[in-house]
């Protein structure tokens, strides 16, 4: 499992929406929005490194074009790090 923590080049969270609203990428398990300050973060769950490299790579840049025009401001940055332990509660 892989996790991303990526800062999306948008100003607005209607412009959050639109982006991830648009479609659910293969391979992810769950995604959140957060804000810290100023600037959005997403935070996604993956299957593996590989679908997450995959979305970044391939997926991404396209549908920011698409949604916030073909420059955006800035470009998205993003962390991503291996799930070394999964702990859920049990109900």
């Amino acid at each position: 499992m892989w996790l991303t923590i990526a800062t999306p080049p948008v100003k607005s969270l209607d412009q959050l929406d639109k982006i991830m609203g648009a479609f659910t990428p293969e391979g992810m398990r769950a995604r959140y929005a957060c804000q810290a300050g100023d600037e959005f973060r997403v935070i996604a769950v993956w299957e593996s490194k590989d679908h997450a490299d995959r979305f970044f790579s391939e997926v991404l840049g396209p549908h920011l074009a698409r949604v916030l025009g073909p420059t955006p401001s800035g470009a998205p940055t993003a962390t991503g790090m291996e799930v070394l332990r999964e702990f859920v509660p049990v109900s």
